[in-house]
């Protein structure tokens, strides 16, 4: 039998917490070696893009693949959203297909929760810190609520080009995680925080890297591709830069190959990558003056891991359809 289960489903069993535990263990395994992480397949038909991000995860004994498609038609085509996710998760001693779930939340909590572990091993230790956020989308939200379980935050700072988006943010995250949050008039002003998280679809730089105060972290989610970034070259030369994957970095993320194209930096800058900080194999924060930036591109080993929780949890609650393929 394999279990249907919903994005409601997802949604009713998926915690921010419970899902940085498992992030982190799965950083860690691919560390360790215990993880296969193949590099993700697209195939491209005429209409759109679909992405095949497989996993195994040894000693979680997690093994999965996610499906994602992206077409820019189908909203007015066919009345879909332009991005779509399922997650076909497996019996790792059979091979059988025992899980197929939504994969939009699924995605959406795992990115969080990867800038969530980063924030918890490289952002200062320090009380009552100020979060800032660039963008007001699903990721923003989940940014935020992953900052907010890894620090101790009194008070966020929020921007984006629409105001309307803002305000929207702020009235539901405000509740959400009750915390005060402050829409900026500028990104100047949520340069102010001392953790950044950066998810917007800007394909250029959001911020002047010079204005960054010593001892900020940041997390670079919104830019994935080589020629598009929302750090600009200064703050990459000013951070340790921390990446989920040295490899994604070099092929996917403009933030630090533009800047090693121009020549500014060598690919000596990149200083670690996650899994190598959570096993202590190199030392993450150094002091309290220190720049740490961690850019996210995604790695199938979250969705895998998160999948592994996700369905687990749904047993345990009795939730989903289960069916005879």
């Amino acid at each position: 039998m394999t279990l249907i289960l919903n994005k409601n489903d997802v949604v009713s069993v998926l915690d921010m917490k419970d899902c940085m535990n498992v992030v982190e263990n799965a950083f860690k395994e691919l560390a360790n070696g215990t993880a296969v992480l193949p590099l993700r397949t697209n195939i491209k038909p005429p209409d759109g893009l679909s992405l095949y991000m497989p996993a195994y995860i040894k000693e979680m004994k997690a093994l999965a693949c996610k499906v994602v498609t992206v077409y820019k038609d189908n909203p007015k085509n066919h009345n879909l959203p332009v991005v779509i996710g399922k997650v076909l998760l497996q019996d790792p001693d059979t091979g059988d297909v025992i899980c197929i779930m939504d994969g939009g939340y699924l995605t959406a909590v795992r990115t969080g929760a990867a800038s969530g572990v980063a924030t918890k091993y490289l952002a200062r230790e320090d009380k009552n810190q100020i979060a800032g956020i660039f963008g007001t989308g699903v990721q923003a939200r989940m940014q935020l609520w992953a900052v907010q379980v890894a620090r101790d935050i009194s008070k966020a700072y929020v921007y984006d080009i629409s105001d309307e988006a803002a305000d929207k943010f702020i009235e539901e995250m405000s509740k959400k995680l009750n915390l005060e949050i402050i829409k900026a008039d500028s990104p100047e002003e949520v340069l102010k925080a001392d953790i950044i998280c950066t998810a917007t679809s800007s394909a250029t730089p959001i911020f002047d890297g010079k204005q960054v105060k010593a001892g900020t972290h940041i997390n670079g989610i919104g830019s994935h591709t080589p020629n598009a970034r929302e750090l600009d070259t200064e703050i990459i030369k000013r951070s340790k830069f921390i990446g989920d994957s040295k490899e994604a970095c070099f092929s996917e993320a403009g933030d630090i190959m533009i800047p090693l194209k121009e020549g500014a930096i060598t690919e000596s800058h990149f200083y670690a990558e996650l899994g190598e900080i959570i096993t202590g194999k190199i030392k993450g924060r150094i002091n309290n003056k220190e720049i740490t930036l961690f850019k996210s591109n995604g790695l199938a080993i979250q969705d895998v891991a998160t999948a592994k929780l996700i369905y687990d949890k749904a047993i345990e609650a009795g939730i989903g359809v289960e069916v005879n393929i």
